[in-house]
C-alpha cells in the first residue's frame, strides 16, 4: 500500500474518532447551552470553541473525501464531479447543514418543530446563519479545491469567532426584551 493510501486510511479513522468524540461533546454542549447562555464571559468561549469543532470536523471530513477519491478511486467523471465542481457542492452542503441546524435547534427549544413558528425561526437565526454559512462554505469549498493555506483557516475561524460573539450578544437582547 502507497503512502498515500495509509494517509488516507489514517485521516478516515481519526474522522471516526473525532465524530464519535464530537458526537459526545455535542451531548454535554446541548445539556449546559441554556445556563452558560446567561454568562456572555462563558457563552462566547464556548460556542466558539463548538464552532470550530464542528467547522474542523467538516474540514477532515472534506480532506478524507479528496484523498479517497484521488487515491482509491479509479478517474472517472462521476467520483470527481465534487472536486471539479467545489463551490457548487459547498453550496448546497452549507445550506444542509444550516437548515438542520436550525431545526435541531428549534427542535430542542421547543420540544419539536413548529410549521408555525418555523418563519420566525429563520428570521431570528437568519443574521447568525449567514456569517456561520459563509465560513462553512469557505471551509468547504477551499477544503475541496485543495487551496486551503494557514492564514485562510485563520480567517475562517475569526468568522466564527464573530458569530460567537453575535450570537451570544443577539440571544441576550431578546431575553432582555422578552422578560420584560
Amino acid at each position: 500500500m502507497s503512502s498515500e493510501k495509509k494517509n488516507t486510511v489514517l485521516l478516515g479513522l481519526a474522522f471516526l474518532v473525532f465524530l464519535v468524540l464530537s458526537s459526545v461533546e455535542n451531548t454535554v454542549f446541548f445539556q449546559v447551552l441554556s445556563d452558560v447562555l446567561l454568562n456572555p464571559f462563558l457563552a462566547i468561549p464556548m460556542l466558539f470553541i463548538h464552532d470550530l469543532l464542528v467547522v474542523s470536523i467538516i474540514i477532515l471530513g472534506m480532506t478524507f473525501y479528496v484523498n479517497l477519491v484521488l487515491h482509491f478511486f479509479k478517474e472517472n467523471k462521476y467520483e470527481l464531479t465534487v472536486i471539479e465542481h467545489p463551490r457548487v457542492f459547498a453550496t448546497v452542503f452549507t445550506v444542509v447543514i444550516l437548515l438542520l441546524s436550525i431545526l435541531r435547534g428549534s427542535n430542542l427549544i421547543y420540544g419539536g418543530v413548529s410549521v408555525e413558528a418555523l418563519p420566525v425561526i429563520l428570521f431570528v437565526s437568519a443574521p447568525i446563519g449567514i456569517v456561520e454559512g459563509y465560513g462553512i462554505y469557505l471551509a468547504i469549498r477551499k477544503t475541496l479545491s485543495r487551496s486551503m493555506s494557514m492564514r485562510e483557516l485563520c480567517y475562517i475561524y475569526g468568522i466564527f469567532l464573530v458569530a460567537a460573539v453575535m450570537e451570544v450578544v443577539f440571544i441576550n437582547v431578546l431575553l432582555a426584551v422578552t422578560t420584560k
